[in-house]
C-alpha cells in the first residue's frame, strides 16, 4: 500500500486515518444524527471505546490491505479539528461512506469531500463505477448524489442503526465524472 495524499478543497483538509485519530472519532462520531442512517453493524449505543476498537480492529487493516482509503475530515481554518470521516471501500456495491458531525452539517462540507474523493476514486485509482447505497429516508445524502450526476439504480430494503429502512443504490460511472469535471 501506498502513502496516501493529503486532499484539499476550497475549505478542506482530508488527512490520512490514523490511529491517533480514535479520542475525536469518538467525540464527534456517536450523534443521533450521525449514525441513524448508518449500516446497522455500527454498534448503537457507541460503546466507550468503540471508535479505538473500529480503527484498530477494522479500518485501519483495510487500508494496509489497499480494499479501503480512508481520510478524516478537517476545516482549513482549524486543522487540528476533526469533525468528520470518508471512505472509498472495494466492497461490491459499496464505494464510499462519509459521517460529518453535526455541527458542520448542510454547509457544503461532504459536497467538497466527496468531489475531491470521487476524483480519487476515479483519476488516481482508475475504477469504472462508483456505486453508493444509502437509507433512502437520508435525504441530504440522497441530494449530494443527485448534485454529482449519479443516478439512482436499485432499490431493496436495508438494516440500519435506525431500523429497517428502503435502501437506495446510486451509480456514476468513470466517463460520467470525467465529463461533468470537463462542463
Amino acid at each position: 500500500m501506498e502513502d496516501m495524499p493529503t486532499l484539499y478543497t476550497e475549505r478542506l483538509i482530508l488527512r490520512s486515518l490514523q490511529l491517533a485519530d480514535a479520542e475525536a472519532v469518538q467525540r464527534e462520531f456517536p450523534h443521533w444524527d450521525v449514525v441513524r442512517y448508518l449500516n446497522a453493524a455500527v454498534p448503537w449505543p457507541y460503546p466507550e471505546d468503540a471508535a479505538l476498537a473500529y480503527l484498530r480492529d477494522i479500518a485501519l487493516p483495510a487500508v494496509a490491505a489497499g480494499k479501503e482509503w480512508a481520510w478524516t475530515i478537517r476545516l482549513k481554518s482549524a486543522p487540528e479539528q476533526l469533525i468528520g470521516k470518508i471512505s472509498l471501500m472495494d466492497q461490491t456495491d459499496n464505494h464510499r461512506g462519509f459521517w460529518l458531525a453535526p455541527a458542520w452539517q448542510g454547509q457544503g462540507l461532504m459536497t467538497e469531500a466527496c468531489a475531491v474523493v470521487t476524483d480519487y476514486w476515479f483519476n488516481v485509482l482508475q475504477r469504472p463505477v462508483m456505486r453508493v447505497p444509502k437509507a433512502a429516508p437520508n435525504i441530504g445524502s440522497r441530494k449530494l448524489s443527485e448534485r454529482a450526476g449519479m443516478r439512482l439504480i436499485r432499490t431493496d430494503e436495508g438494516d440500519f442503526v435506525g431500523g429497517r429502512f428502503p435502501r437506495e443504490l446510486w451509480e456514476i460511472t468513470r466517463e460520467e465524472w470525467l465529463q461533468r469535471q470537463k462542463t
